[in-house]
């Protein structure tokens, strides 16, 4: 069987991929060519949703992976994975290809960052930050076991490394599920 027929294949990335998913992520959220995905934010918010220097102190923060998912020796997913040191994980920066969008590929990585949550982090739940206008995202996590924990966060207005507001109102919810259950 081959790797695509049997799924992707999953590294953690290092310095030499900071590139590749540079294009990566912003290709999943940002600008038209997200637009061929369903996850895109470029209603939301413009300009980038990464750059080369969030890649590169992300893939330097201690307790922190990147995981990336390769088909056929492409980069095609990835996404962050921090021990949050209360026995919980935190899942972010979690992008899909927009061509590769809705079939099943985001499934499967969301579950291999849940096993190595559990298994390697030894964590027992997993939660994350989504933009409360994401509810087709949300609803999304919510049929994986994900719940709004009532947690919020603002969005960082004025800081252009987090991408170009589009609407005054942006702001993270926090989802939870527990792992091992």
């Amino acid at each position: 069987m081959t790797a695509e027929a049997s799924g992707p294949v999953f590294r953690d990335a290092d310095e030499g991929d900071v590139a590749v998913l540079v294009e990566l992520v912003n290709s999943a959220y940002r600008g038209d060519v997200s637009r061929r995905g369903w996850t895109t934010e470029a209603d939301l918010l413009g300009g980038q949703r990464v750059d080369a220097g969030k890649i590169a102190d992300l893939l330097a923060r201690p307790k922190t992976r990147v995981l990336l998912a390769e088909q056929g020796g492409r980069p095609v997913a990835c996404c962050e994975l921090t021990d949050g040191g209360d026995g919980s994980a935190y899942f972010g920066m979690f992008a899909v290809r927009p061509e590769a969008q809705g079939g099943g590929l985001g499934r499967r990585v969301l579950a291999e960052a849940e096993r190595a949550a559990a298994e390697e982090l030894g964590s027992t739940a997993m939660r994350m930050r989504v933009l409360r206008q994401r509810a087709d995202l949300i609803a999304w996590y919510g049929r994986r076991g994900y719940r709004r924990t009532g947690g919020t966060v603002p969005f960082p207005y004025g800081d252009k490394r987090f991408g170009l507001p589009k609407r005054d109102d942006l702001v993270f919810e926090e989802l939870a599920k527990p792992l091992g259950t």
